[in-house]
């Protein structure tokens, strides 16, 4: 079992930069990919970025590419979702998601733990 929190989520203005952090527990941080999805009303839960276990490969929605970056810290059980040059449509709630078996993906269906979300809202 893996459990994720995710914080750091607000409210900004179009242009600025917010940092989202995903907390793990549980299975062994190290060995998992992890990803980042979101979620505006109304609309399907979608891609943003996803990174492997070692961090050594990132891959992005080509709608956050450029702007958002996803780290992560395998000592402190943490990944991060660096986001900037904010846009109103970036508005949705956040989620961290890891794969039951650590693979790379971009579709919600391959993954099997999933954080409570964190609420961004960019103002135009």
């Amino acid at each position: 079992q893996v459990q994720l929190v995710e914080s750091g989520g607000g409210l900004v203005q179009a242009g600025g930069s917010l940092r989202l952090s995903c907390a793990a527990s549980g299975r062994t941080f190290s060995k998992l990919g992890l990803g980042w999805f979101r979620q505006a009303p109304g609309k399907e839960r979608e891609f943003v970025a996803t990174i492997n276990w070692s961090g050594s490969t990132t891959y992005y929605a080509d709608s956050v590419k450029g702007r958002f970056t996803i780290s992560r810290d395998n000592a402190k059980n943490t990944a991060l979702l660096q986001m900037s040059s904010l846009r109103p449509e970036d508005t949705a709630a956040y989620y961290c998601a890891a794969p039951a078996d650590g693979g790379l993906y971009s579709i919600p269906s391959r993954y099997t733990y999933w954080g409570q979300g964190t609420q961004v809202t960019v103002s135009s």
